[in-house]
This record gives structure tokens, sequence and C-alpha cells, in this order.
């Protein structure tokens, strides 16, 4: 699939993304000077210090245990007003920073630009300009080492490195720079960012070599920070993308990225969005680097929106959601090796402000594993306070080995599931009523209204906190059950389970909260408590309970912004209900007209949509939303979270005809499917796990069970 802009970009939406998983790049184009923004995974703002310095001022502010249980005495005893004002004390300031690098300028003679055409097989950009009655060629990709500009064409050239970082020295195209030692978010305005001290560092070194019609220039970086990502590239770019393919109707050769955003072909824009977001999975996650972040890995401002950092209570586990299903399981690891320095930083947050064993995460983290609460004791505990992030992102281990089912993704999820389940043992409290609660508890970033119709935060037992708990608890189990463990901490997961409270349904839709409380906004953006539905699967369609499920998110609403979008997306295509995700497509792939420089606000009043690059956007531009509509879209094709291997489950009527290849499921497997009106054949191929499975495979509802040694074919028919 190869993209095409017909212009030059003008400003930062409109320039095209290329990565490496360590370096990225946002190419604009152009005759004159043309500019390339550049970003190192590895050049954030901070020290490894930083966290632990941060508990420790936190711990000496008087919050800890007991506080703690004051804390919960005053929820359970109904003052909500004195639990926030003692809870805010555990906050620690702010994660760090995910920082712009330098800027490389690329100054040709003035002419004319024929456009720039990715292509997402290969990340290379071509771009044909006349210059001077001559035809110039500029080739911009990133290597596995390097980010290469080539130039064909007898034409003269000049480099130039920028940075909005310190400068500490240059010699030519080699530049060292200062990485700041702290840097707030723009939501703390009050606070002086960046902060420069005695910190990290960072060096950039261009090459430039000449032939008598050919210019290839080279930009390498290194950093002091990247030694601590330890992992090793295995794969290539193309192979990586090559490995799964998802069209549907037909695709031109090359498409005209103006014009698919005019929304003429609903079919067009499904597959190149989920090309897309694995073209961007492919570009920013790579072992060895950092994960992606808010924005992938690409940044140009020094206070981005909500630092470019890892914000876990949806938006970081969303990048990673088409990771395993779409065959880009090597790019979930550097997720996984965040997950393991969590494990560190957060078993003595754990220890040290709660008591209790394990570790534990919150709403946000960064490259140096940031495990507290933020808010600097004045951020509202709908976002601030939430013990639930390594419960959620904890699933991403699991995930890891339940697509591949080896010894070695188990004995990677082990130690990640069980320190997390040790943790939540630890946190449950016994309620007035008899069940296991989790107090204090919020659902992530919403509110209810209590009695007196004052909005507020603090409760017991979301249910999102409780569905985490019990997917941990039993993906725990499961894990000692595979790998043959006797483990003592089995018996008390076994003991706590049946005690957790069961998901609650009011008026015949799935409840946010374990008491039914009136939400201060029923369209809230967010659908934490439907995680049941999706990712976890462990509710399901034609059920009561997803049932429940469809009636809570017919009164959320369909719109509200890219990344929230793509969640609803999914939802409903675990529910069945293709109609509903052809009707959010449409909504999430309008191209946004809005101010692209404005941050809008949170309640979805301002919806957002594609940017001219195709970044999904609130605005800001947020990457989690391009992610999303991957997984989403692999959703309508085929799912496996039921232990059956399900063919297009969800797909709207009139996308007739269309083909998947290498789409994972669970178990090891790969699948083929290929369907034209109402003919449908899949191929199940066995990639990894235990060989000669019986694998029953549904198509509308008619499942035939096959035996998965080599390539099985079933055939059958859809109502398209």
């Amino acid at each position: 699939m190869k993209l095409h802009w017909a212009a030059a970009a003008g400003e930062w939406t409109e320039a095209v993304p290329v990565g490496n998983g360590r370096l990225g790049a946002m190419v604009f184009g152009g005759a004159g000077r043309s500019r390339v923004q550049v970003n190192d995974a590895t050049a954030w703002s901070g020290t490894s210090d930083g966290p632990s310095r941060a508990l420790a001022d936190v711990l000496a502010s008087g919050a800890g245990p007991e506080r703690l249980a004051q804390v919960r005495s005053a929820i359970f005893g109904g003052d909500l007003e004195q639990a926030t004002e003692l809870l805010m004390s555990f906050e620690g300031p702010y994660s760090q920073t995910f920082l712009p690098y330098v800027d490389l300028w690329v100054t040709l003679p003035e002419g004319e630009s024929h456009g720039r055409t990715l292509d997402l097989s290969t990340g290379v950009i071509t771009e044909r300009l006349t210059i001077d009655g001559t035809e110039v060629v500029r080739r911009v990709w990133a290597s596995e080492t390097a980010l290469c500009v080539e130039i064909t064409g007898a034409v003269p050239l000049e480099v130039e490195l920028t940075t909005p970082l310190r400068e500490v020295s240059r010699d030519g195209l080699f530049l060292v720079v200062d990485l700041p030692i702290d840097s707030a978010p723009k939501h703390e305005p009050q606070v002086d960012a960046p902060v420069y001290g005695s910190g990290e560092r960072g060096t950039v070194s261009a090459a430039v070599k000449r032939t008598p019609d050919r210019w290839l220039l080279t930009l390498t970086s290194s950093t002091t920070t990247e030694s601590r990502w330890s992992g090793t590239r295995r794969s290539n770019r193309q192979t990586l993308m090559d490995a799964c393919d998802v069209r549907f109707g037909d695709l031109p050769d090359v498409i005209d990225v103006p014009e698919l955003l005019s929304g003429k072909d609903e079919q067009l824009i499904a597959s190149v969005l989920f090309a897309y977001g694995r073209y961007l999975l492919v570009s920013s996650s790579r072992p060895g680097a950092p994960p992606a972040n808010l924005q992938g890995i690409w940044n140009a401002e020094l206070r981005p929106a909500w630092s470019s950092n890892y914000t876990i209570n949806i938006n970081t586990q969303m990048n990673y959601w088409a990771a395993e299903v779409t065959g880009l399981a090597e790019c979930h690891e550097p997720l996984l090796e965040l997950l393991e320095k969590l494990a560190v930083t957060g078993a003595e947050v754990a220890r040290s402000l709660y008591g209790t064993r394990g570790w534990v995460a919150h709403h946000n983290t960064d490259a140096w594993g940031w495990a507290l609460p933020v808010g600097m004791g004045h951020g509202a505990p709908s976002w601030a306070i939430w013990q639930m992030g390594g419960a959620w992102l904890v699933q991403h281990a699991w995930d890891h080995y339940d697509f591949a089912r080896t010894w070695s993704t188990l004995e990677r999820a082990w130690p990640l599931l069980r320190g997390c389940a040790e943790f939540c043992l630890d946190w449950l409290v016994e309620g007035p009523d008899g069940y296991l609660d989790t107090c204090p508890s919020t659902s992530p970033e919403n509110w209810f209204l209590d009695a007196a119709g004052t909005p507020q935060a603090l409760s017991w037992s979301a249910t999102m906190d409780v569905v985490l708990i019990r997917a941990v608890f039993e993906r725990t189990l499961a894990l000692a059950l595979a790998s043959g463990r006797a483990d003592p901490l089995l018996a008390e997961i076994s003991a706590a389970l049946p005690r957790l409270r069961p998901v609650p349904v009011f008026d015949g839709r799935l409840g946010e909260w374990a008491a039914d409380l009136p939400e201060e906004d029923p369209t809230h953006r967010h659908l934490s408590h439907l995680v049941s539905v999706y990712p976890l699967g462990q509710i399901v369609a034609g059920t009561p309970l997803g049932d429940a499920a469809a009636a809570s998110m017919d009164r959320r609403g369909n719109g509200a912004m890219g990344w929230s979008w793509a969640w609803k997306m999914a939802l409903r295509a675990r529910l069945g209900d293709g109609e509903t995700v052809r009707s959010l497509l449409s909504e999430a792939s309008q191209a946004f007209t809005g101010d692209r420089h404005r941050d809008a606000p949170f309640d979805g009043s301002e919806w957002g949509g594609l940017l001219p690059n195709l970044f999904s956007t609130h605005p800001p531009f947020q990457i989690d939303g391009n992610y999303g509509f991957t997984a989403a879209l692999a959703e309508v094709v085929v799912q496996s979270h039921t232990g059956v291997i399900d063919v297009l489950p969800a797909l709207p009527s009139g996308w007739s005809r269309g083909s998947a290849r290498g789409l994972r499921c669970r178990g090891g497997l790969a699948v083929d499917v290929s369907w034209h009106d109402g003919d449908v054949l899949v191929r199940v191929r066995r990639l990894s796990g235990e060989a000669a499975e019986v694998v029953p495979v549904s198509i509308s509802g008619e499942v035939t069970e096959v035996v998965v040694n080599d390539v099985v074919e079933v055939r059958g028919r859809i109502s398209c």
C-alpha cells in the first residue's frame, strides 16, 4: 500500500512519519529549505533516581498505610470530602516528558515539489521535485541504525542541525545536547519547565556522502539512557509489515490521502487505517528502545500534551491492542520490558505507600518506571488516584503468552502476573456485606453525583477494578496450571476469587460503580466498566451481561475523540454490531477541520478526526486512536477470545468482499480469510504451541471442528 500527498507539508500535522523504533522523523518535503524533525525514543527528561526521591517526599508528607486506613474509614463512612483531602497527600509530582530532539534542515535550490509518497511496506518516503528543469528524487527512510536521506540529481546541497534542547557543543554536523532533569506537563502551568542540571546527554551525528548525481545523508543518535533498554532487534520492517494484511473491497495501487479524507469510500478508509496503524507501531516500537508513547515516537514540543508519556488507564494499553492479533508480537516486547521495570519500582511503592506485597502502578508512567500517583497534591482523584494501572497493563503479558502459547512467553508472564496478584490480594478489604472490595476506588476520569448532587470520584469496587482483579487472578491460576507450578499464593487467589463482587446491572445496563450512582456525564468518553467486554473478553455477545453492556454503550452514545471512537468500535465488534462499527468509523475518519494548534476540551464537545497526515486527533494529536482503529478492524474480521475462531463476526453490510492474511488467534494460530458475495474461505495455520489441537471455527454461527497440524481449510457462507 502506498499513500500519496500531492504537496509538501506546511506544518507538523502535514508531515509524514518514518521510524525504526529508536529514531523517529517527521518529513516535510518541498524544495528550498526543507525540515526533517527528529526524535530519539530514549530522549526523556528526568533522572533514574527521580521516582525514588519522589516516593520519599510523599512518605515524608504523611502518606502511608496508616493514612490509607483513614481514607478507607472515611469512604465507608460516607465522608467523601475528607477521604479526598486525605488521599491527595499520596500524590507525587508528575511523570517525565518524551522530548523533541533535533531538526535536520536540508536546503536545495528553489523548485517545485510533485508530492510525497509513503510505501507502508518499506517505510520509504519518495518525493519528486523539479529544480531548474531537472528532475530530482528525494527518498527518506529509517534504516535499522540511521535516518537516511538520499537525493538523486545533480543539485547543490546544504545541511544543518538545530535543537530545541540545550546545546552543549557542536563540531560541524556533530552535536551534543543536554536532556532536562525535569519537565512538567502543560497542565501544570505554574511549574517552570524544562529544568536543566547535571543530567543525561545525547549526541547526534550526520554524515554526507556525494557522487556526481547522488547525495546520501545519514543521521545517527546516542543517549546516555539508551543502555537501560536491553532488547535486540530481530526482524526488519518489511518482514513485520508483510506478516499481516487486511483489505476491504478494492484497493488502488496508490492512494491519494486528501481524496481518501473526503470520506467517499468507507471500505478504502478501513483498509488504510488498518495498515497505517500497523505501520506506525512497527515504526515506533521495536526491541531495544522504549515502547510507543502517547505520540508514538513523534513529538516536536518541549511541553507536549500530557508529557507525551504513558497514560496507563487506557492509552498505552490501546497502543498495543493490535500487536499480537496482527502479527507484531516483536513490537509488543518494549511494553513488556517497561512492565518489568514497573514490577521493580512499583514494588517499593506498594510496600511503602500501601503496606502490601507485589507491585503497583497508577495513572501514568514514563521511561524511568514511574509508579507513584501523580497530581502534585492538587490532582483530582478521578484521574490522579487509581491503583489498577498495573493490573490492566499486566494483561499484555498474558496476551503475549496466550497468542503464542510457548514456554518462553509463559515464563516471562508468570512473575509479572504473580506480583500483580500479590498486590491485588493485599489491596482488597472486606466490605460491609462480606464481599472483598477495592477502596479507595475510582472509575478512571469519570465522576458520579452524591446525594447532594455534588460530583465525586471516590467510592469502592468500581466495576473496572473488580473485573481487572478477576482477570489477574484467573490468568495467574491459568499460568500456574500450564506450567505445573505449585505456589502457596494460588490458594490465596482461589479463596479470594469467589468473594469478588459480581458485575452489577442497573436498569438493564452494566453498572460503572458497585452502587447505582448517577453519572455526572452519561456520555463520558471513557468506557472503563466495559473493559470486561473488550479487551478482557469476560462478557460476550448473546448473553444477559452482553445485552447489558450493549445497553450501557447505547447510553454513552457514539461520538467522542480518536481513542474513544476506537474503543467503541472494538466493543461493538465484540458484541457483533457491525453497523455501529461502520457508523463509528465514519465519524472517526472525517477530516479534522478545526484548529489543529488548540487543545480541545475533554468533554467531547469538539470532536476530533483525522489530520492531513492521517494522525488521529482529539485535538491534540494522540496516536492511540490510530493503533486502536487497527485493533478494532481486526475484531471485525476474526475473534478468538471465547476459544472459537469466529470469522467475520461484525462485518458491516455491503462489505461483500475482502481478504485477510496472517491475523493471529489465541493458541499459536494464524488465520487467512477471503470472502466474496457470501462465500467464505478460511485457512488456519499453526505457528506455535501444541500440535494436532482440535480448533472450532465458526462462520455465521456454524461451527466446524478441525485438527490443525499444519494448514486446514474451512468453507462457509455469510449474509453480506
